[in-house]
């Protein structure tokens, strides 16, 4: 419905709001009146009569005869082209190159993923209200600029595809570990969505290595969701997880992608972010458990994946996989040094706490603990860190 307003009014806040008044208004009528026999059809011709309506009234011109065009446009729609998955278009459209890659990853996920802006403000490490600014600037600047919502051609495709990629990446980590207290700890609706649109990435540019990178990295995480929270709402850590209950059929394929990915790289073909993140995955799969994991691997591609996205979250994955290798304290040298860049993430305190009760140093393991459970927004790894704090001495 979104993407339909914002191809006939051209302006997202325009097809936000007035969806957002349709689905109110059939809130308040339909326990009354019954549901229509054509829902969707009922809730698209109010969404279009609210945005005739703002228009109408933000409007001081006197032109008729536009005004008349926005009543009976009856305009056929444009063709589909190279995407036939509504959604999978709107993603490409608001992914436009005219706006900076965070921001058309922002926007993307608040107008498609249905993320709000403090999810996403977390998925950034931002505060709420620099988020709701730079979403409301890249509005602003589609409207002002006049950026066409034009489906994308088959050319356009690669030029948009890793801003589109992004987008998809944090919404499926969204699913896979939600960020906010009043929701599941895992949203499988976000985790599914975001791999059936990879899918069709995968399907429309079959040789682009981040694509498969990316389908294999989700395949490989969604394969261990079953086992990742206990049936008390308690998040499993990988080294408890029950590697039985992991979906084999998800592995293998994802197993099948990351080993096609290899083979390009011997070839000479570098691989990416999500390609290397993939591999990383797919080495922790491989590992019949946690004590048999070829850590020595872990610690390399992550040194690899480092000199590609040198951000402060990488390199906590890094420390902490250092510290299986080289153990606990060499591991609490590298999280320490990101101090200044992880203050307010919560899972910089969980591993700090984690190392810091491998070396039997309780009283700040407990402090570190005790940041990490205030940080947390889910409730799965807030019974997991308790429940670990609560255990020491």
């Amino acid at each position: 419905m979104v993407a339909a307003l914002t191809r006939r009014f051209g302006d997202l806040d325009i097809a936000e709001e007035a969806a957002a008044e349709a689905f109110a208004t059939a809130v308040r009528r339909w326990p009354a009146d019954g549901v229509p026999p054509n829902p969707g059809g009922w809730l698209t011709t109010t969404a279009v009569r609210k945005a005739i309506d703002r228009i109408r009234r933000e409007s001081k011109r006197d032109d008729k005869h536009k005004e008349a065009q926005l009543v009976y446009d009856d305009d056929p729609p444009e063709p589909v082209g190279a995407i036939d998955d509504d959604r999978l278009r709107l993603i490409f459209t608001c992914c436009h190159p005219a706006l900076a890659m965070q921001t058309r990853v922002a926007l993307t996920l608040r107008m498609v993923g249905g993320l709000t802006v403090p999810e996403i403000a977390r998925a950034y490490l931002v505060a709420d209200t620099a988020m709701e600014r730079r979403i409301t600037r890249a509005k602003a600047k589609i409207k002002a600029a006049r950026i066409p919502y034009r489906v994308p051609s088959a050319e356009d495709l690669p030029t948009r595809v890793s801003g589109v990629l992004a987008v998809l990446f944090l919404m499926f980590n969204e699913g896979y570990m939600a960020t906010g207290p009043d929701t599941d700890p895992v949203r499988h609706d976000l985790t599914a969505e975001a791999i059936r649109l990879t899918r069709l990435i995968r399907a429309l540019l079959p040789d682009d290595g981040e694509v498969a990178g990316l389908l294999a990295l989700m395949l490989l995480t969604e394969a261990r969701r079953t086992a990742r929270v206990s049936a008390g709402g308690e998040l499993v850590s990988l080294d408890e997880q029950d590697r039985g209950e992991w979906d084999a059929a998800l592995i293998a394929e994802g197993h099948r992608l990351v080993r096609e990915r290899l083979a390009a790289a011997a070839g000479g073909v570098a691989p990416g972010r999500y390609q290397i993140l993939a591999a990383i995955n797919a080495v922790h799969t491989s590992a019949p458990n946690t004590r048999d994991t070829e850590w020595s691997q872990v610690v390399a591609l992550y040194d690899q994946l480092v000199r590609l996205d040198p951000s402060p979250v990488v390199a906590l994955n890094q420390a902490i996989a250092v510290a299986e290798l080289h153990g606990p304290e060499e591991g609490l040298a590298a999280v320490d040094r990101l101090e200044d860049q992880l203050a307010g993430y919560h899972a910089y305190y969980a591993a700090r706490a984690d190392l810091l009760r491998r070396l039997g140093r309780g009283q700040q393991s407990r402090a570190a603990y005790d940041k990490a459970i205030e940080l947390a927004g889910n409730t799965a790894e807030t019974a997991y860190l308790t429940r670990r704090r609560d255990q020491l001495r």
